[in-house]
């Protein structure tokens, strides 16, 4: 789900319409697939679709979008502060961000500061 919303926010800030047949394209998946989802984020109130306009996040799914970037950036971060090359740091953060938990997330923002 949260990639889907990610996705969604990331085509959005691109200039681009986030339609089904580029979320599939963008995550490998079939457009069936996509338009299940998409169903399911509509009744979670995190996504809107408008006929011939595409999709759209609501505040709530905005809200889940700039939480999953924040993650996302507080983990590349920390790897690179460790040292970890920025490509290698990126594409590990797209894995870990989705299960980081919030008190992890603090201790890499603690240890950062402290030892800036």
């Amino acid at each position: 789900m949260e990639d889907y919303v990610e996705l969604i926010a990331d085509l959005i800030d691109d200039g681009n319409e986030a339609r089904q047949v580029d979320i599939a394209a963008r995550l490998g998946v079939s457009q069936p697939t996509v338009a299940k989802m998409l169903a399911r984020l509509c009744d979670d109130g995190l996504v809107s679709r408008r006929p011939y306009r595409g999709v759209f996040l609501t505040d709530a799914g905005n809200k889940i979008a700039q939480d999953i970037r924040a993650r996302h950036q507080t983990v590349e971060a920390f790897l690179r502060w460790l040292g970890v090359s920025a490509e290698t740091a990126r594409i590990d953060a797209e894995g870990i961000e989705h299960h980081v938990s919030a008190e992890t997330l603090k201790a890499f923002r603690r240890t950062m500061q402290r030892d800036g």
